[in-house]
């Protein structure tokens, strides 16, 4: 049944590339070109599209006066793009640069108070985008994929050894103009995937239910290029770069972004704060994870990047 006290959302698209982006635009009561409003760029993590849960946080961060402004990635979900479900860092960095631009351009929106918020791999991808871009008021990330090495080393051996096969394979397939080789990015026992332990794959499945979307029909694969790339891809580097404040939300029992490796490069933002929470990776959607981190976002919001009175929902 759907939620008749979310706030409304409307459809729309950017262009990103040579292809369009779709996403959700949510506007509070009140918005409008006479009284704008702070914005809420969003993405989601490794894989994944807005569909999966994404609605959650924009519905609470719309309810108090934020307009949101949720995307797919090329290739992705509802967006444009061909091959489908192709990871690529540097084409989800440009459509965050791009989001970014659409949403200062948005009547409703005050192009000086856009905040960029990432969950897992989009952790990082808001370290790029707030350290290349002076002019972001804040970020949020959450469950942060700041190190590529990092997160690597948690794998076992022989599974590392396998998406490494399946990367070169799928490199090979591409240059000679070929069918990608896929690999799963949730996988089970015995499947190639880039999270692949029990206890992800029990996660992901309760997250696909929460987000009211049967297995069958969520795309679990994508090219196995992107393994070459995921351990070069540290983007908590960046950290020192964020002059605006930065919060992030650390898993403490991640073992896809391990919250050691995640804390010690936040700690380098100049306005960083962190919160930790006693969770796994994927539990933080959902339940009492989710409250308590949607509690402490809100929280820095208000501090941060407040909303008028006249702007929240009542």
């Amino acid at each position: 049944m759907p939620d008749d006290t979310a706030p409304p959302r409307r459809d729309v698209w950017f262009d990103s590339g040579a292809d369009r982006c779709h996403a959700w635009l949510y506007l509070p009561a009140g918005a409008s070109s006479a009284a704008p409003v702070p914005v809420i760029v969003m993405a989601h993590g490794l894989g994944a599209v807005k569909a999966l849960r994404l609605s959650a946080y924009a519905d609470r961060f719309a309810a108090a006066g934020y307009a949101c402004l949720v995307f797919d990635y090329r290739y992705f979900g509802d967006s444009e793009g061909e091959p489908r479900e192709l990871l690529s860092i540097r084409s989800q960095r440009h459509d965050w640069r791009a989001a970014v631009t659409f949403a200062r351009t948005l009547p409703e929106v005050d192009p000086n108070k856009v905040v960029v918020w990432g969950t897992s791999f989009a952790g990082g991808h808001v370290v790029a985008t707030a350290a290349r871009d002076s002019r972001i008021a804040a970020a949020i990330a959450q469950a942060p994929f700041l190190d590529g090495i990092a997160s690597v080393r948690q794998l076992p051996v022989r599974e590392t050894l396998a998406l490494v096969a399946s990367g070169a394979k799928d490199l090979l397939a591409h240059v000679r103009g070929r069918e990608p080789v896929r690999i799963k990015a949730g996988a089970r026992p015995g499947e190639v995937g880039l999270m692949s332990s029990t206890e992800d794959m029990h996660s992901l499945l309760a997250l696909l239910a929460a987000s009211g979307i049967d297995e069958a029909d969520y795309h679990n694969d994508v090219p196995a290029r992107v393994a070459l790339t995921i351990p070069l891809a540290r983007p908590g580097r960046a950290a020192g770069d964020v002059a605006c404040p930065i919060l992030f939300c650390v898993a403490d029992r991640d073992n896809l972004a391990p919250a050691e490796a995640t804390v010690r490069l936040a700690s380098r933002a100049p306005r960083g704060e962190i919160e930790r929470y006693d969770t796994g990776h994927f539990d933080i959607y959902l339940g009492e994870d989710f409250e308590a981190a949607i509690t402490d976002q809100l929280a820095f919001l208000a501090r941060h990047v407040p909303v008028a009175k006249d702007s929240r929902v009542r």
